[in-house]
């Protein structure tokens, strides 16, 4: 550690914003490349990110569990093909307190904004209880489903029983003989909402525009399975290369031939029409757009929920949240005593609201007025040492996005590497190189399946995409195996 005189906190090396999936392998991948004094700040009182916070009931993940986990810490012993929540909030603190970060995680420590020292060549950042942190390089593992949204709608406050987020979930409110309004048919509420019905006195869903579901070949994995994998790792190394292998391909469809969709299309109706029989119900939930434009989702269970005679399909738009429940456009109002929102997530809006100043005090936000960008997804040019994971373009439909961190673990390591090895003051990603490297970013996400014309979470209000990768997940791996110094300005 280097200190400084005229203050009294140290500089680290790296300090890391998160602890979710992001933080804490960046943090695992720098402690074993020998880069040890860094802390990992996290908001909450916990760990966990996404999976900390998303603890509504039936939560769980759409990538298979052997695959979303970390290759350099298989677990043999995950209960099913798809994880729950539990277990991987569980998985994610086994390997805080397996690599010993503990000591040098600090919760509850919330970052409001961050400052670019270009005589020092640091970043000096502020807490919400007001202690300024110093490090050479500022490493964001924020997250893009961390910000909940909340519907913009007229009385939201005015409404008299119980109203939440489905990622705020108020598991003390007693969901049993209640008539609860849902807003959102998202990839929360396709997972919730199952499980509320056989609670409920009755079931208001209020949908914008149906979701393509198609069904999830779940099942668990018995003793015998779990312990054969234990025993032999090829096996789960086996099975994780099927698997990364199956959902690659569909980046064939996604992205280059998105034709390709429309056969899976078929089996998402097929999957909705044998489960609801209701002719009302069919039509309301067949999607009026191609399929891939916004997330596909994945459930046995959604459909036969909504097939239930307690649940009500809602698509007239809503007016306003009046205190006895929803009134919609025509007029009508449907009473509830519960209101939950399935709403998503601030997805577009990276690292907001944290105020980042980089060079002749650059305001992040400003920089990014007509969307986020980054070189490879990382680097930001004009705000040197700041490295993101997760940031834009680097989600994917197809495929782990644990994968994808791991790319980006590597490639930071390197760059930190770099930084101490050659003593730079700091690395600045050209200009015109992040330029270049997004005009072709922008250039092929015209043609993928997520520019098909419906507004989503993947696109900002503008309808720039600047949320997912638009290829193949081992092109981004080639991409980002070691940084092009040539790329970026080596201030010594």
């Amino acid at each position: 550690m280097h200190k400084n005189n005229n203050s009294s906190s140290p500089v680290l090396s790296a300090i890391i914003i998160g602890s979710g999936f992001g933080g804490t392998g960046m943090a695992i991948q720098l402690d074993q490349a020998g880069i040890s004094d860094f802390l990992i700040l996290e908001k909450a009182d916990e760990v966990g990110g996404t999976w900390r916070d998303n603890h509504y009931p039936g939560s769980g993940c759409d990538v298979p569990s052997h695959l979303y986990s970390y290759s350099f810490e298989p677990r043999t012993d995950w209960p099913h093909k798809y994880a729950r929540q539990p277990d991987i909030h569980a998985y994610i603190k086994h390997c805080v307190n397996k690599y010993n970060l503990r000591s040098r995680l600090r919760l509850g420590c919330e970052i409001t904004s961050a400052q670019f020292d270009e005589q020092e060549g640091l970043w000096r950042l502020n807490s919400a209880t007001g202690d300024e942190l110093r490090c050479r390089a500022l490493i964001t593992a924020c997250g893009q489903l961390n910000r909940p949204l909340m519907p913009q709608l007229e009385g939201l406050e005015d409404f008299s029983g119980p109203a939440f987020h489905s990622a705020r979930w108020q598991h003390d409110v007693d969901l049993s003989g209640k008539h609860v309004a849902v807003i959102g048919t998202g990839a929360s509420a396709i997972q919730f909402v199952p499980q509320i019905v056989p609670q409920v006195a009755s079931l208001a869903l209020f949908q914008r525009s149906a979701p393509y579901v198609i069904p999830k070949d779940d099942r668990q994995y018995d003793d015998n399975k779990r312990a054969r994998l234990a025993r032999f790792g090829w096996l789960h190394q086996l099975d994780r290369v099927w698997q990364y292998c199956t959902h690659e391909v569909r980046a064939l469809g996604f992205v280059y031939f998105p034709k390709l969709v429309k056969q899976t299309e078929k089996v998402a109706l097929n999957h909705m029409r044998k489960q609801i029989t209701d002719p009302q119900k069919r039509a309301a939930l067949t999607p009026d757009y191609p399929m891939g434009c916004k997330r596909i989702l994945i459930s046995n269970n959604y459909y036969p929920a909504l097939a239930d005679e307690k649940v009500e399909l809602i698509t007239d738009a809503i007016e306003r949240v009046v205190p006895e429940g929803v009134q919609t456009r025509d007029g009508q109002l449907h009473p509830a005593d519960v209101l939950i929102y399935g709403t998503g997530f601030a997805a577009t809006e990276f690292l907001s609201p944290m105020q980042i100043t980089g060079l002749q005090g650059q305001d992040l936000n400003h920089a990014w007025q007509s969307g986020a960008e980054a070189y490879k997804g990382i680097c930001i040019s004009g705000f040197p040492n700041l490295f993101m994971l997760y940031g834009p373009n680097t989600n994917l439909g197809h495929n782990s996005i644990i994968y994808m961190l791991e790319s980006q673990f590597s490639y930071i390591v390197q760059c930190v590497q770099t930084l101490q090895r050659r003593r730079l003051r700091y690395l600045n990603v050209r200009a015109e190189a992040q330029s270049s490297y997004n005009q072709g970013i922008q250039h092929t996400a015209k043609r993928t399946v997520w520019a098909q014309g419906c507004s989503s979470w993947y696109l900002t209000a503008e309808g720039k995409q600047t949320v997912n990768w638009p290829g193949f997940t081992f092109a981004y791996r080639h991409l980002t195996r070691k940084p092009r110094l040539t790329d970026y300005d080596c201030v010594r």
